[in-house]
């Protein structure tokens, strides 16, 4: 297939997706009207979110990830989209276990046999980006080995491109990609994709989650092999185990649920609020029961950064959920998010207020994910659109929370965030060796510049030039707006005037006519004509300067 046929397949294929479930103005405002021809444009289904999440899981890998990743975005889907969305199912067919061994010997630089002493041909699964079989090392550690699917990076990066040029358009064609800035929240998921497909990005993440869990002994993490690891294979201690949810009543007789509970909690939070690391896929079918009574965690690709700021907001907005304070918590919302043109800041701080007692009446039914994740539902129905980050936080412990749940129906999860109150605090406010340094140098600066510039301030006080400009009012622009609008007036009534005389000399017999009307009257009508056009146009001209103007001066204010 040609580059062109791939690519009009491409917009073919989004095309039939964007008319079904009913966004033809997305279509229209991209310009992609030529590729509808073939669509049925009903858009009518059963259950249009399940169609929806059906209609992803068969346009292939890009999409069935772009799904996963808008299962996580409360604030711009509705309840049902996002739930059957976070059911999407990455599972397709395995290919050819010769295709498997080629990649390993290309990646790996030498054969199979060399490099275990036994590898299991039929594959323990396969998803849309790879598949994993079990083999066994030299030295007798069990381990699985994940290979990608050969040409997927190709077609992810043909998709991606496809879907690139299209939020661009619709950005600028149609009012819902103004709204959501569709370029901006696909390039976050291409950083995200495009870092899950490397696979030494995901060995460092199970290194790194080891090391943050090593201290809670129920919970193990598989240990990567870097010398059989690449950016398309990795090697990986095998955990044998069942789902969490596979577990039975009997099977939990033999755990200590309530232990492994607590220490699950602990740790995510840990993680997520001191470290801001975020494994944010940790539904049951990633939680393994092992044999010696210990939870594996496995498959951290889909793995995010929380940055310091949104950590410190994180623990704010617990703290504030944890007393009730719902005003707080919507200041604590606002200030995270990022405010859209229609963003109604009273409604949206009624609305947190009444979520906020409402989560806080359940008392130790509370679930701080829920929370989490219809906070982030009224933020985007208000207009206030959230940190990504939040949204995945709350899918996390939303995700823990089932699991949890079914390991120990008693487990209360506002008692574990009380409990880990303390620890969360202190990870909240401590400082960190890189910040103290730059807080030291800031000092430094302010120290070393401050005679230099108070000698500034007296100087210009004792001359009289110390001036102080305040902005909150703009007299100079004041006046010149009230000057404008002055004379257009004066110039409108003086044209009315100008027509109401032409009329009442239409009354007025006289021997000069044009047309059949008195001469006079008819120049006054042509100079009202000219005087009002003359007038209109002075207002489009000298409206455009003042916008070019704003533009410019906008452009000239510096960043801070």
């Amino acid at each position: 297939m040609s580059s062109e046929e791939s690519s009009a397949r491409r917009y073919a294929a989004i095309v039939r997706l964007l008319v079904r479930h009913g966004r033809s103005d997305l279509v229209s405002g991209a310009g992609l009207e030529e590729y509808a021809s073939d669509t049925d444009g009903s858009g009518e289904t059963t259950d249009a979110a399940e169609a929806f999440a059906a209609d992803l899981e068969a346009m292939g890998p890009t999409y069935i990830k772009l799904g996963q990743l808008l299962s996580t975005r409360f604030d711009l889907l509705p309840a049902a989209y996002t739930t059957a969305l976070s059911r999407l199912q990455d599972e397709v067919e395995p290919f050819d276990v010769e295709v498997v061994r080629q990649t390993i010997a290309d990646e790996l630089g030498a054969d199979v046999r060399h490099l275990y002493a036994d590898f299991d041909p039929e594959p323990l699964a396969a998803a849309s980006l790879g598949q994993v079989h079990r083999a066994t090392l030299r030295s007798g550690r069990e381990v699985v080995v994940k290979v990608q699917r050969p040409g997927v990076r190709e077609d992810v990066h043909a998709d991606m491109a496809t879907l690139a040029r299209l939020a661009t358009v619709a950005d600028k064609g149609s009012e819902l990609g103004r709204t959501y800035g569709f370029a901006r929240l696909l390039r976050e998921f291409e950083r995200s994709l495009m870092l899950e497909l490397d696979y030494r990005r995901e060995a460092r993440n199970l290194t790194r989650f080891a090391a943050l869990t090593s201290r809670y002994d129920l919970l193990v993490v598989p240990e990567p092999v870097p010398d059989l690891t690449s950016g398309r294979v990795l090697t990986m201690d095998y955990i044998e185990g069942r789902k969490v949810t596979d577990v039975g009543p009997l099977g939990m007789l033999d755990l200590d649920a309530g232990g492994i509970v607590d220490q699950l909690f602990a740790a995510y939070l840990n993680s997520i609020l001191d470290h801001g690391f975020l494994h944010a896929d940790p539904h049951p079918g990633n939680l393994l029961v092992t044999d010696d009574g210990r939870l594996g965690i496995v498959d951290l690709g889909m793995v995010t950064s929380v940055p310091r700021r949104v950590q410190d907001k994180l623990v704010r907005l617990l703290v504030a959920i944890g007393d009730d304070n719902g005003e707080q918590a919507a200041r604590v919302l606002a200030d995270m998010g990022q405010p859209l043109d229609h963003y109604d800041a009273d409604a949206f701080r009624d609305d947190v207020t009444h979520l906020v007692s409402d989560a806080v009446s359940e008392g130790p039914d509370l679930q701080a994910g829920r929370v989490l994740v219809e906070l982030s539902r009224i933020s985007g129905a208000h207009g206030l659109r959230p940190p990504p980050e939040m949204s995945m936080v709350g899918k996390a412990l939303l995700n823990l929370d089932q699991s949890t749940l079914h390991l120990d129906p008693d487990f209360v999860p506002a008692e574990a965030i009380r409990e880990n109150l303390r620890h969360i605090l202190r990870g909240g406010l401590r400082t960190s060796p890189g910040d103290l340094v730059t807080a030291a140098l800031d000092a430094k600066e302010f120290t070393s510049q401050l005679p230099r510039r108070a000698n500034r301030i007296l100087d210009s006080l004792a001359d009289g030039q110390l001036r102080l400009r305040v902005d909150a009012l703009d007299e100079e622009r004041l006046h010149t707006v009230l000057q404008r609008v002055a004379n257009r007036l004066t110039l409108g009534v003086v044209i009315a005037a100008t027509i109401l005389g032409a009329s009442l000399l239409m009354q007025v017999p006289t021997g000069d006519r044009i047309l059949g009307y008195p001469a006079i009257a008819m120049v006054l009508f042509a100079v009202a004509i000219l005087g009002g056009a003359a007038l209109a146009g002075w207002i489009v001209v000298t409206d455009r300067k003042v916008a070019r103007t704003e533009r410019r001066a906008q452009k000239d204010v510096p960043r801070i």
